[in-house]
Formats: C-alpha cells, sequence, structure tokens
C-alpha cells in the first residue's frame, strides 16, 4: 500500500439546507455576550491572542460556518469558502452580510485577506498552505487575523484525532466569542447525541468494517483519525488500523483491489462528494466487487466528505448515521 493525500476529501460539500441534528434548531441569534475581554487560545500548539470578540469571521468551509452558526455568531461570519456551488445556509444568507469566496478550494492568499477577515477558522492547516497561494498563517496575522485549527485538523493530531476533539473547539470558540454558556449548551448536545449511540450500540456485535474513499478506479482507505474513531464509537471493527503501516503516516492509505478483496468487510463506510459520487462509487464497488460480504449484502453506507472534515457539527451527525448503517435493528 501507498500514503497518497486524499485530495478531494479535503473539498467539501455542504447542502444549503442543514439539519437541525439532535431535536434542536440552529439559532442565527446571539446569546448575550461578554464585554469582549482579551482571550488567549491554545491551538495546535500556538497561543492565539484576541483583544476582544472577532467581528470578521471567515468560515473556510460551511461545516465551519454551521458550528458559528450554532454557537450564535451567524452575525460575525463575513465570508464562507469552498462552497462547491451550494448556497449559503439560510441563517447566512437572509443576513445578507456574508459572501462566499471559492467553490473548489481554499481561496487565494488575495482574496481571503480581501475580506479583511480578524479570525479564519479552518478544519486543517492545508487551507494554510502559503505553497498553492493560499494565505498562511504568518501572513494572516500580519494582516491582523488570527488563525484556528479544528482541533482533530492539527498536523500532529490528524491521524490519532478523535471526535471528542471537536468538544476542544466548541469551548474554544466559545471562548474566542465570550459566550461560554452557548458553548456548553451546545456540548452538551453533542455528548447526548453521542451517548445515544453509545447505548444503543452497547452490546451488539461489532461487524467488520473498511472506510473507503473511490476516485475512478482508485480506492483509498480510512485506518486512522477522527474517521477511524467514528467506526468505533458507531459500533464497528474497522478492518484496518493506525497499527498498519500503511497509515502510520497519513490517516487514508490507496490500496489494492485484492487488499479489499482479503479483508472481506460485512460493511463499507464510503465518504462522497455530492450524489452523482455516491452513485458512482456503489456501481463501481457492485462491478469489481460483488464476491465482498458488504456488497452481497448490500451493506454500503454512504457519508457526506462534508461530515468528517474535523471541527464540524457533521462529526456527530456521521457518527449517527454510520451507527445506523451498521445497526439497523437498533435505530
Amino acid at each position: 500500500m501507498n500514503n497518497k493525500p486524499l485530495l478531494l476529501i479535503s473539498g467539501l460539500l455542504l447542502g444549503g439546507n442543514l439539519l437541525a441534528g439532535c431535536g434542536q434548531a440552529v439559532s442565527a441569534t446571539a446569546p448575550t455576550q461578554s464585554a469582549g475581554a482579551a482571550q488567549t487560545i491554545e491551538n495546535c500548539g500556538r497561543a492565539l491572542s484576541f483583544a476582544g470578540v472577532p467581528q470578521r469571521a471567515v468560515a473556510m468551509t460551511p461545516g465551519q460556518s454551521e458550528m458559528l452558526v450554532r454557537l450564535g455568531q451567524a452575525d460575525k461570519v463575513v465570508a464562507e469558502a469552498q462552497s462547491k456551488g451550494r448556497a449559503l445556509m439560510p441563517e447566512l444568507a437572509d443576513l445578507g452580510t456574508a459572501k462566499q469566496l471559492s467553490e473548489q478550494s481554499p481561496p487565494s492568499r488575495e482574496v481571503l485577506l480581501g475580506v479583511a477577515p480578524d479570525l479564519v477558522y479552518s478544519p486543517t492547516s492545508y487551507e494554510f498552505t502559503a505553497e498553492q497561494g493560499f494565505a498562511d498563517i504568518d501572513q494572516l496575522k500580519a494582516a491582523g487575523a488570527q488563525a484556528y485549527i479544528a482541533t482533530a485538523g492539527c498536523p500532529e493530531r490528524r491521524s490519532n484525532a478523535e471526535v471528542k476533539d471537536l468538544f476542544t473547539d466548541i469551548t474554544n470558540m466559545g471562548a474566542i466569542f465570550g459566550v461560554a454558556g452557548q458553548a456548553s449548551t451546545l456540548a452538551g448536545e453533542a455528548q447526548g447525541a453521542l451517548d445515544s449511540v453509545a447505548r444503543r450500540v452497547s452490546g451488539l456485535p461489532k461487524p467488520s468494517v473498511a472506510e473507503l474513499f473511490v476516485e475512478g478506479n482508485t480506492i483509498a482507505a480510512i485506518g486512522a483519525g477522527i474517521e477511524y474513531n467514528m467506526i468505533e464509537i458507531a459500533g464497528g471493527e474497522n478492518v484496518f488500523s493506525p497499527d498498519d503501516q500503511a497509515f502510520a503516516q497519513f490517516f487514508s492509505s490507496v490500496i489494492s483491489p485484492e487488499t479489499l478483496v482479503a479483508k472481506n468487510p460485512e460493511v463499507i463506510v464510503f465518504t462522497t462528494i455530492d450524489k452523482a459520487h455516491e452513485k458512482a462509487t456503489i456501481d463501481f464497488l457492485r462491478s469489481k466487487f460483488p464476491q465482498l460480504d458488504a456488497v452481497k449484502n448490500n451493506r454500503m453506507v454512504a457519508v457526506d466528505s462534508d461530515d468528517v472534515m474535523p471541527g464540524t457539527w457533521g462529526n456527530i451527525r456521521a457518527v449517527e448515521q454510520i451507527a445506523a448503517g451498521l445497526h439497523p435493528e437498533a435505530f
């Protein structure tokens, strides 16, 4: 197996109509805030200092937009990147103050700096790669903006990240925007959803699972990171592991068809870019791997690639969706 970054997984798609999740609506109304006292936040080994509450936040994916909206900060979002052609979520569109900067990749340095952000919230460090023409962390800081990377997307954390890293982001964003109470409520909602999944799958047999991303005829497996942890929480046994040499340096690895056949998972979880990609993946698996138990028994679970990216409420949705796919009798 050869390690290869999944470039398309870092490109996010998020529908304009977002699920409220766990029975609570997404609120665009900010609660009473603190006076905006200075805050210092630890993030990916860096100390981020804020003189006051950010007023011009850029969400580097729609998933980051959703997190800010859930924290009541819709009015602070001035831009969203990597929209993939999807409309802004209603809570942002109705305010008319946010615009979309890019569709298929992070915005260029000039475009991002052009909206004069004071906070940029990103799922990973990739969005700050100067070699790709993006504004890096130092350039943003020089322009008066702090760059916050989702905890599970920190370079040193990416391969051993867990879903619970989201709680650090919720707490940090609550502190940055002076809405600790709102953050506490949101964290409680997330924990309640995860606890519900744990109760439902407790004691049930764990099916073997391969988590894949298919692009054309190329198959990449997920064997580490937040995606691996999602399978664990959902009550499955991933056929690939962080202990495998192929995943020692990166959470995904391109695999051969023979490797997948040898593993013969009972369930295949696969991430998708859109409905067309979902159909193409299912068609590919049925055509190339009719002998696999997962394919024979039609146990293939599609998960939006948006929902497996670090620092988004989609992480909770993905766990619920995967668990329902692994244990339909419990949901």
